[in-house]
């Protein structure tokens, strides 16, 4: 009960503007979720398919993220960070070749990039502890991550 309300006091330490838009930036993902799993069969694919895209550009605002971070450190800025952050938009972009060479998509590819959005925290939590972001990053990136991560990795599983 402890660590839940240290949580619920984490979140109130993020700005209401960051805080608002990006659980607003979830409800995309859930609508398409929704369908995936309730929806006909004439809407299943477009709805997996713009889930994919959802997540791919998600995924890859994420690593503009960490470089804006970077290049805001200016020389404190690690190299790792600049690597990281180039990370997403190629795995968002290998993401799509199931599709060009005719192997299934984009359920498989659905899964990886959830896996990586879920993961991601995990650059985010080296940014906040080398001093690199403000307090509440870390609260929001999980809260989000988390979320868009498990919706992703739901629809494709449930592709």
């Amino acid at each position: 009960a402890r660590r839940l309300a240290h949580g619920w006091r984490m979140l109130d330490q993020i700005p209401s503007s960051p805080r608002a838009l990006g659980l607003a930036g979830l409800l995309p993902m859930a609508a398409l979720l929704a369908v995936v799993i309730g929806g006909g069969d004439g809407w299943r694919f477009g709805a997996l398919a713009l889930g994919w895209l959802y997540a791919a550009l998600i995924f890859s605002f994420l690593g503009g993220l960490w470089w804006g971070l970077a290049a805001a450190a200016g020389p404190r800025a690690p190299v790792w960070l600049y690597t990281a952050s180039v990370l997403p938009s190629l795995v968002a972009l290998a993401s799509l070749t199931p599709w060009l060479i005719g192997e299934p998509w984009p359920g498989p590819s659905l899964v990886w990039l959830g896996i990586g959005i879920f993961a991601s925290p995990l650059v985010d939590r080296r940014v906040a502890a080398l001093g690199l972001a403000p307090p509440w990053w870390l609260p929001l990136r999980l809260l989000l991550s988390s979320g868009l991560g498990l919706m992703a990795v739901a629809m494709g599983l449930a592709a």
